[in-house]
């Protein structure tokens, strides 16, 4: 099983990241899926992405500890949801891996894949003061780093036309992240992790009451 690590995060939230080493025919062997989502699946084209697809499904249900799978639903937003938890998830996935992070506050995760043209870019989604915080040796990862918190912000605040930009905050550094949109503003705390060719970034709403 190549669960590539399940942690506590915030707890009781938790993480995880799973290496997708099965096939499309082993996922299926082992994922159960309610009919909503093998519709869904069945709308999904290229294998790579159906195994990306049952990775995340499968990733969630590990994490639940529980012995029957639950549904995983989406709203009118496209936000998922389990059918019957009061958690908040997120899913994220990329060549190779998929991710998962569940909380009772709002919560967002993404995964990234390294490529040099997020250089060309950013200055769709970093701002000046994201941008001082950038250091030459570091500034592709920092650059990731960035763009998957922000990723895991309009997850986590589950609504469209948010711009990257104008909208969202960084602070890598501090480890901190704000959403600010509307007259709503929610803070977040930030978890990162570095890997050779890919970086993880998962966020979770501050403290205060669970939304």
């Amino acid at each position: 099983m190549p669960l590539h690590f399940h942690e506590a995060l915030d707890p009781p939230g938790e993480w995880g990241l799973w290496r997708i080493a099965e096939s499309e025919t082993e996922l299926r062997s082992i994922v159960t899926l309610h009919p909503s989502e093998l519709l869904q699946l069945a709308r999904i084209k290229g294998e790579a992405r159906r195994r990306e697809y049952l990775a995340a499904r499968l990733l969630l249900h590990y994490m639940s500890g529980r012995a029957h799978r639950a549904e995983l639903l989406k709203d009118d937003h496209g936000k998922p949801h389990i059918s019957d938890s009061a958690f908040h998830v997120s899913i994220s996935h990329t060549v190779g891996y998929s991710a998962a992070i569940a909380h009772p506050r709002a919560c967002g995760i993404d995964v990234q894949r390294m490529v040099p043209r997020i250089r060309r870019l950013s200055h769709k989604f970093v701002s000046a003061g994201e941008q001082r915080q950038l250091r030459e040796a570091e500034e592709l990862v920092q650059l990731h780093l960035l763009w998957a918190a922000k990723e895991a912000m309009y997850k986590a605040y589950g609504r469209r036309q948010v711009d990257f930009k104008q909208h969202l905050t960084v602070d890598l550094d501090g480890k901190s992240a704000r959403l600010t949109k509307d007259g709503t503003v929610m803070n977040f705390d930030l978890w990162q992790r570095v890997y050779a060719g890919f970086v993880l970034v998962g966020v979770v709403e501050s403290g205060g009451t669970p939304r």
